[in-house]
């Protein structure tokens, strides 16, 4: 039986960031210098280092059986492949942007016009929406500064902050989607059990990130109203305190609520709050 075959990115903060959940996973690694290849300790795992955008491709051709890469490249390939899990990072927003000064307010305006981006497959398609047939400039970098060398009247880019395009004077027209990074599977499903236990692994940090746990000390009298404010998934949990009068609850709450939680429950009597930060779980 040969090793499940997983590729990741062989650099970038893209790189970085699957590494890190890979062995939060309990999927462990070393990377000797620039080697194209490494073994998982725990698991008869393979791990293989690809260009990001190659990723999608030799998934859907079998060369390796799963992959971390960007949901953005994922569309742009167009191949068939299972998406597994979206792992909550690397998010970006694909734009079409034109100039500030420019005079086009729709995408139904460029028709005719050039179009720059790296994105070809995805901003035809989405072009094709809005019955604009445009000359598409297919680049690969510094996609930003082509309306301003005039190569092209509009460019679809990946937009951040925003900061780039005030740069160069240019605006979001219309955002054409919303990517993230995620793990992909070929369709044929090779070792399918080992695969689903690494998905299961993964799921297990994802909903970690997203989560912290909440403790606090809450008066008996006041319980019911803390339970409305942190439900947590079933129940939370209630421990008695030498102080018959008095409860300790420990509970999940989505780290994005946690401080608007924390004043509602001190609104309602909690003390001795405190959120510790949760780096795995299984729901």
């Amino acid at each position: 039986m040969s090793n499940l075959r997983i590729g990741v990115p062989s650099k970038g903060r893209l790189s970085e960031l699957a590494a890190e959940i890979l062995k939060q996973a309990g999927l462990s690694f070393r990377r000797q210098d620039r080697s194209l290849f490494a073994r998982v300790g725990e698991m008869p795992i393979d791990i293989t280092f690809l260009r990001t955008d190659d990723i999608p491709t030799l998934v859907a051709e079998g060369a390796i059986d799963m992959g971390i890469t960007g949901s953005d490249l994922l569309a742009e390939s167009q191949v068939e492949v299972i998406s597994r899990l979206d792992l909550g990072v690397g998010k970006c927003k694909l734009a079409l942007c034109v100039s500030e000064d420019g005079d086009i307010r729709t995408p139904a305006q460029l028709h005719g016009k050039r179009v720059a981006t790296s994105f070809p497959n995805v901003t035809r398609n989405y072009l094709k929406q809005h019955h604009a047939d445009v000359h598409l400039v297919k680049l690969s970098g510094s996609v930003e500064v082509m309306i301003a060398l005039g190569v092209a009247d509009a460019i679809v880019d990946l937009v951040e902050t925003g900061s780039t395009l005030a740069a160069n004077r240019l605006r979001v027209l219309d955002e054409i989607g919303r990517y993230s990074t995620v793990l992909i599977q070929n369709k044929d499903r090779r070792e399918s059990t080992l695969a689903d236990r690494v998905v299961r692994r993964l799921e297990g940090v994802v909903i970690a990130r997203s989560y912290s746990l909440l403790e606090y000390n809450i008066p008996r009298t006041k319980l019911a109203e803390a339970e409305k404010i942190t439900p947590g998934f079933n129940s939370p949990t209630v421990n008695s305190l030498e102080d018959p009068n008095w409860c300790a609850i420990r509970v999940m709450v989505r780290r994005s609520e946690v401080i608007e939680v924390m004043e509602k429950l001190e609104a309602v009597g909690a003390s001795a709050v405190l959120e510790t930060q949760i780096n795995n779980c299984r729901l």
